[in-house]
């Protein structure tokens, strides 16, 4: 699969599941970014500060909803996201390697109750 930047992106998206986008250079607050998945091109407002590299929600994520970056589930949301948001530790946990949720998900403990 071939990826290349657009000129004057703001913000790569590398699976048109995504959730997230991931900033090409530091964005302000109010700023509208672009960027383009799938051919087709979006953009979304930031409603915070976010620093070259990482995530900003292009998609409302609900509280408990899972988080896509690269067509993969990368974590969890703890709090609704609103698109435009820095997506980070803040509003999302990981679910990888979690083996204090392998079990409870599995329905034989393992997690707390």
């Amino acid at each position: 699969m071939e990826h290349a930047l657009e000129a004057g992106a703001d913000a790569i998206v590398m699976d048109v599941r995504d959730h997230v986008a991931t900033a090409l250079r530091d964005v302000a607050a109010g700023e509208t970014i672009r960027y383009k998945t799938g051919g087709r091109e979006g953009s979304v407002v930031v409603a915070e500060p976010v620093a070259f590299g990482h995530k900003i929600a292009i998609a409302a994520v609900a509280a408990g909803g899972e988080v896509r970056k690269y067509g993969e589930v990368i974590g969890r949301a703890v709090t609704a996201i609103e698109a435009g948001r820095h997506v980070h530790v803040h509003n999302i946990e990981g679910i990888r390697g979690r083996g204090d949720q392998a079990g409870a998900a599995a329905g034989t403990g393992g997690g707390k109750a």
